[in-house]
């Protein structure tokens, strides 16, 4: 356990997922080291290794906050509105996920790895904050649609998550994809998160 105040610790450890998340928007996961944050921080590389053992935790770290915005988000959404249609539920929802890119580029690509090589009270702790996320998406659905069955309110939300896994390759392409996609003769349409996000809550919503 690393030496000083809580606050200090807290401070420390925010700065080192701050690091992260500012190199993952330029970098790939690949190239993302600990000594890489290390560089951008004010402290030691070495000074890391007090609050994560490994790189895929300060990944962990980062992805559990971006899951702690999110359920923000969704209580926010569940306070300021007392009726939404299926159409209005939809469009806060996506715009909900458009805020949370890095969320989706992680789940979409690096999550495996991530929980892999991450200590297990470390993993306990994320799942616990990715169980009230499902427990606040469930909310939504109960609180705007009383008269959906059980059923179809469970189903939305075990098909909700994966088809959430996936937005983000469908909507963030590279121009080298672009370009493979053009040789390839392929006339694709390509849309945004909050396309995508939108289109997918509105369907599994049914009519």
């Amino acid at each position: 356990m690393p030496k000083g105040s809580d606050e200090l610790i807290k401070q420390r450890q925010k700065e080192i997922i701050d690091a992260c998340e500012k190199l993952y928007r330029t970098m790939s996961f690949k190239e993302v080291t600990i000594k890489e944050i290390g560089n951008v921080t004010s402290f030691t590389r070495t000074s890391i290794y007090n609050y994560y053992q490994t790189k895929e935790e300060i990944f962990l770290a980062l992805l559990k906050r971006e899951y702690e915005l999110w359920i923000a988000d969704l209580s926010e959404l569940l306070l300021t509105n007392d009726k939404l249609n299926k159409d209005e539920f939809s469009d806060l929802m996506a715009k909900s996920l458009d805020k949370r890119k890095i969320l989706l580029h992680l789940l979409s690509t690096n999550l495996q790895d991530i929980e892999e090589n991450s200590r297990d009270e470390q993993l306990i702790e994320f799942k616990k904050v990715f169980g009230y996320s499902m427990k606040k998406v469930r909310e939504c659905v109960d609180k705007f649609f009383p008269d959906m069955p059980e059923e179809k309110r469970r189903e939305f939300i075990l098909t909700f998550y994966p088809f959430i896994y996936g937005i983000y390759p469908y909507a963030v392409v590279t121009e080298k994809q672009r370009n493979a996609m053009d040789s390839a003769g392929i006339n694709f349409t390509y849309l945004s998160v909050y396309d995508i996000a939108y289109m997918g809550t509105r369907m599994l919503l049914g009519n």
